[in-house]
């Protein structure tokens, strides 16, 4: 990861900086090799990825919440700990099965999901972890250091997947991910408790109760809520069906299908980088719209590749992917920061991650049903349709109105 200015932020943070980056390089190494060893050694078709998908991602949209309750009542430290050694262990798990032959799609999807657990609770924990070590005026800075390094992992980590499961097969791939997972643990357990909010020993119902009516009965909160179901399902309608459709309609092979993956993550980091320059000269809103506008751009042009069938445009499209929602997430993330109460951050995110990522087995779903009804081609139209609403409810909403980052409440 970049090294942040050691004056501005503590250096706690640069251990969670590079602790992340090697967790996000990991998952993406680990999930860029799976849909691959699935069409190249499993024979999987689209409907197949699409199911494999469901299976890797459904941790997102079951257990999000409880994971939140989880993170306003344990060390948030030490349950990111937990969470990447659990994730590490079905990376090895996968590598056991595959080197011993036992491989088959449902183990591969079974793997996907135990590993994913862990991914979910160190996803929910990690933004309630970060407003405890750097100040309230530092939160933009500090997220966009993260996304700086998540932006690294969606740009190398598929290519450097792709590109090994095409030339030393699967395996070493998935050696790969258990070994930057590890250091990412190794990273985490070093880091000194942080002092926490008095933990609640109230009910759990009462807690979740109340986490959902603040985000529900905030006039900013919720249609980003909205916003993140609606650009989550859609991106995994897309996602579901995308490895197959560029290996059989496209005619990339895996390295290929690797680079473009990787493009994705070279835009989200152009993206990263130019957001304190693009925050100087646009109001706070309008940039967090910028995001919700650079996924609708980007499905027009994937839905382009039905009639213009090149890697190129399929590039473009994962590019425009990545340079305009991170910087949707680096503001969105930074205003939950700011206005949600700390006693109340474990809840609040887990409710974004369920959002976020939980709707990606639905759309992985509703992509493997279309694909399998209707064809591929019908998944690229499903997903501009739903980009399409989710710029809509954004433009739509007080959001893109605000000046600058607002105080808590």
């Amino acid at each position: 990861m970049p090294k942040p200015p050691a004056a501005a932020l503590p250096s706690a943070f640069k251990r969670i900086g590079w602790s992340n980056l090697f967790a996000q390089f990991s998952e993406q190494i680990a999930l860029a090799a799976a849909p691959l060893a699935a069409v190249l050694l499993l024979s999987a078709g689209p409907a197949e990825t699409g199911w494999l998908q469901m299976g890797q991602t459904l941790p997102f949209l079951l257990l999000s919440i409880p994971a939140g309750l989880l993170v306003d009542r344990a060390s948030r430290r030490t349950l990111m700990v937990f969470s990447e050694v659990l994730r590490a262990l079905s990376l090895v798990a996968t590598l056991v099965l595959m080197a011993s032959g036992l491989l088959t799609l449902p183990l591969l999807a079974i793997m996907g999901f135990v590993g994913a657990i862990g991914t979910v609770c160190y996803n929910v924990a990690a933004p309630a972890l970060i407003p405890a070590i750097v100040p309230r005026a530092q939160l933009a800075d500090a997220n966009r250091w993260l996304e700086l390094a998540r932006s690294l992992a969606y740009s190398g980590g598929p290519a450097i997947g792709g590109a090994i499961v095409a030339w030393t097969g699967a395996s070493l791939a998935y050696v790969a991910a258990t070994t930057l997972s590890l250091l990412a643990v190794v990273l985490l357990a070093g880091l000194r408790e942080q002092e926490q909010t008095a933990r609640s020993q109230r009910n759990l119902l009462h807690d979740l109760v109340e986490g959902a009516r603040f985000l529900a009965g905030h006039a900013l909160l919720r249609p980003i809520l909205v916003t993140a179901i609606v650009f989550n399902t859609s991106w995994f309608v897309l996602q579901a069906v995308y490895v197959a459709y560029a290996v059989r309609t496209l005619g990339l092979t895996a390295t290929g299908v690797g680079v473009t993956l990787g493009i994705y993550g070279a835009g989200m980091m152009i993206g990263a980088y130019a957001a304190p320059a693009i925050a100087r000269r646009i109001p706070f809103g309008v940039m967090i719209a910028l995001g919700p506008l650079g996924g609708l751009l980007a499905a027009v042009v994937m839905l382009l590749t039905i009639w213009f069938p090149h890697g190129a445009l399929a590039g473009l499209s994962f590019f425009l992917f990545g340079a305009g929602p991170v910087l949707w997430s680096i503001a969105t993330l930074t205003l939950r920061q700011a206005i949600t109460p700390n006693a109340m951050l474990g809840r609040v995110s887990a409710f974004i991650t369920t959002a976020t990522f939980g709707a990606r087995p639905v759309g992985a779903a509703l992509g493997a049903i279309v694909a399998t009804h209707y064809g591929v081609k019908a998944c690229l139209a499903v997903a501009t349709v739903g980009f399409l609403v989710q710029f809509l409810v954004i433009i739509a909403s007080q959001v893109p109105r605000l000046r600058a980052l607002p105080e808590p409440a």
